[in-house]
């Protein structure tokens, strides 16, 4: 983990290329999310079945941020730790009745989990297909899990997309970011794209600060760490920026909404704050 401040260097000669470009003529600045929303999956956004999750739309962006990552509804589409499965039920919707939702669970064996830990984690796997056709009113067969423990030889390199939502930073302070993005790596495509939507910290902040404990990481050392993994990054947009959002809590992200970890105290400052400044780049695995 403590590489990040190394890889923050390399990450300091990356431009951002558009999709599909490569060569000194792609070269261009930071691109904007644009991306058209296809009408399914505007669809599945509005679907009733949402309402209660609904309220969280305007901070995650979910139409937006799926046509960003370029996600297709016949593709199979990995989702990484999946916790509260919220992104879940949408992309059931979505992905159900023509692709392929599979939810990625860590590997039980990586880091230092309990082996209470490691039956939650092969639980949770066990039971997604069944929670999400639970929400779609579609059949369990229409969704997969797996952990990243051992990874069957017929899913490696079988996925179009995959998804990493709010948990870079997890990843950084359990120490297993390596083999892990190692792991999801070997799950895409030659070619296949990785999204990551995460918390952002200010780009002078402190190593103290930016290690994962708190929650927030430095957009260069996210992109640096990608590419020393064997990706590329090809877009990136502000859709999830949040300028109210200092990044510089004493709890971390975790005092700001949904978590609101001081519960009451200076409640309405937080909300007011919303939901935290986040980065939002899209990475190709480079053959």
């Amino acid at each position: 983990m403590r590489r990040t401040l190394t890889l923050s260097l390399l990450s300091a000669a990356l431009v951002v290329l558009p999709i599909g470009l490569t060569g000194s003529s792609a070269l261009a600045k930071p691109r904007a999310a644009a991306a058209k929303v296809d009408p399914a999956l505007s669809a599945a956004v509005a679907d009733p079945r949402r309402d209660k999750d609904r309220v969280r739309d305007t901070h995650r962006h979910p139409a937006e941020m799926l046509s960003f990552f370029q996600v297709e509804p016949t593709m199979k589409v990995g989702e990484y730790a999946p916790g509260g499965e919220w992104f879940s039920r949408l992309l059931g919707l979505y992905l159900g009745p023509r692709g392929k939702l599979v939810g990625l669970y860590f590997d039980p064996t990586s880091g230092a989990w309990s082996e209470a830990s490691q039956k939650g984690i092969r639980d949770g796997a066990a039971k997604y297909p069944a929670d999400v056709a639970a929400f779609s009113g579609l059949p369990a067969e229409r969704f997969g899990a797996m952990t990243l423990e051992a990874i069957p030889a017929a899913e490696k390199g079988s996925f179009d997309r995959i998804l990493v939502l709010r948990m870079v930073h997890n990843l950084m302070r359990w120490n297993i970011a390596d083999s892990e993005i190692k792991a999801l790596r070997s799950l895409l495509k030659d070619g296949g794209l990785l999204g990551i939507e995460q918390h952002r910290a200010k780009g002078n902040a402190p190593y103290s600060y930016t290690d994962g404990s708190m929650g927030y990481l430095r957009e260069a050392d996210v992109i640096g760490f990608m590419n020393a993994h064997g990706f590329d990054l090809v877009g990136k947009s502000e859709m999830n920026r949040n300028p109210r959002d200092t990044a510089d809590w004493p709890d971390g992200v975790w005092t700001l909404p949904p978590t609101l970890r001081l519960k009451e105290q200076d409640r309405a400052r937080y909300e007011a704050v919303g939901e935290s400044d986040r980065m939002t780049l899209l990475f190709r695995k480079r053959p």
